[in-house]
Protein backbone atom coordinates (compact mmCIF):
# COMPACT_ATOMS: atom_id res chain seq x y z
CA UNK A 1 0.00 0.00 0.00
CA UNK A 2 1.52 3.40 -0.99
CA UNK A 3 1.41 6.53 0.92
CA UNK A 4 -1.29 7.87 -1.12
CA UNK A 5 -3.91 4.75 0.07
CA UNK A 6 -2.33 4.94 3.29
CA UNK A 7 -3.29 8.85 3.89
CA UNK A 8 -6.85 7.92 2.39
CA UNK A 9 -6.99 4.94 4.84
CA UNK A 10 -6.55 7.01 7.32
CA UNK A 11 -8.65 9.99 6.71
CA UNK A 12 -11.35 7.32 6.27
CA UNK A 13 -11.07 6.41 9.59
CA UNK A 14 -11.45 9.90 10.61
CA UNK A 15 -9.01 10.46 12.78
CA UNK A 16 -8.77 13.64 15.58
CA UNK A 17 -4.57 14.00 14.23
CA UNK A 18 -5.05 14.42 10.60
CA UNK A 19 -3.25 17.18 9.56
CA UNK A 20 -3.76 20.48 6.46
CA UNK A 21 -0.19 18.95 5.26
CA UNK A 22 -1.36 15.36 5.19
CA UNK A 23 -4.52 16.80 3.28
CA UNK A 24 -2.20 18.52 0.97
CA UNK A 25 0.07 15.46 0.05
CA UNK A 26 -3.74 13.00 -0.35
CA UNK A 27 -5.33 15.47 -2.39
CA UNK A 28 -2.14 16.56 -4.99
CA UNK A 29 -1.91 12.54 -5.29
CA UNK A 30 -5.19 12.74 -6.50
CA UNK A 31 -4.48 15.30 -8.96
CA UNK A 32 -5.40 18.39 -6.94
CA UNK A 33 -3.66 21.71 -6.57
CA UNK A 34 -3.66 24.11 -3.64
CA UNK A 35 -4.69 27.72 -4.14
CA UNK A 36 -3.98 30.46 -1.60
CA UNK A 37 -4.43 33.19 -3.51
CA UNK A 38 -6.34 36.24 -1.85
CA UNK A 39 -5.10 36.85 2.02
CA UNK A 40 -6.24 35.21 5.25
CA UNK A 41 -7.20 31.10 6.03
CA UNK A 42 -9.33 30.36 2.48
CA UNK A 43 -7.97 27.90 0.32
CA UNK A 44 -8.56 25.96 -2.70
CA UNK A 45 -7.74 23.21 -3.57
CA UNK A 46 -8.81 22.40 -7.77
CA UNK A 47 -8.65 19.78 -10.07
CA UNK A 48 -9.62 20.17 -14.10
CA UNK A 49 -11.98 17.80 -14.18
CA UNK A 50 -13.35 17.68 -10.45
CA UNK A 51 -14.94 19.69 -7.79
CA UNK A 52 -13.21 22.33 -5.96
CA UNK A 53 -12.39 21.40 -2.43
CA UNK A 54 -12.65 24.96 -0.30
CA UNK A 55 -12.11 25.43 3.59
CA UNK A 56 -10.11 27.10 6.03
CA UNK A 57 -6.63 25.84 6.59
CA UNK A 58 -6.83 25.32 10.44
CA UNK A 59 -4.71 27.58 12.62
CA UNK A 60 -3.21 27.58 15.08
CA UNK A 61 -3.24 23.85 15.20
CA UNK A 62 -2.44 22.79 11.49
CA UNK A 63 -5.16 19.55 12.67
CA UNK A 64 -8.31 19.58 10.84
CA UNK A 65 -11.14 19.97 12.54
CA UNK A 66 -13.99 16.66 12.44
CA UNK A 67 -16.14 18.91 10.17
CA UNK A 68 -13.59 19.43 7.48
CA UNK A 69 -12.56 15.75 7.08
CA UNK A 70 -16.28 15.25 6.23
CA UNK A 71 -16.55 17.45 3.86
CA UNK A 72 -13.25 16.36 1.78
CA UNK A 73 -14.70 12.61 2.32
CA UNK A 74 -18.29 13.49 0.88
CA UNK A 75 -16.52 15.60 -2.40
CA UNK A 76 -14.08 12.50 -2.82
CA UNK A 77 -17.25 10.25 -3.03
CA UNK A 78 -18.72 12.64 -5.49
CA UNK A 79 -16.45 12.61 -7.20
CA UNK A 80 -15.32 8.61 -7.34
CA UNK A 81 -12.22 9.12 -6.00
CA UNK A 82 -12.45 7.19 -2.43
Amino acid sequence: MGKHEKLLAKLKSRPKDFTFQELVTLLSGSGYVLNQSGSGSRVRFEHSSHSPVLMHKPHPSPVLKPYQIDQVLDVLKQEGLQ
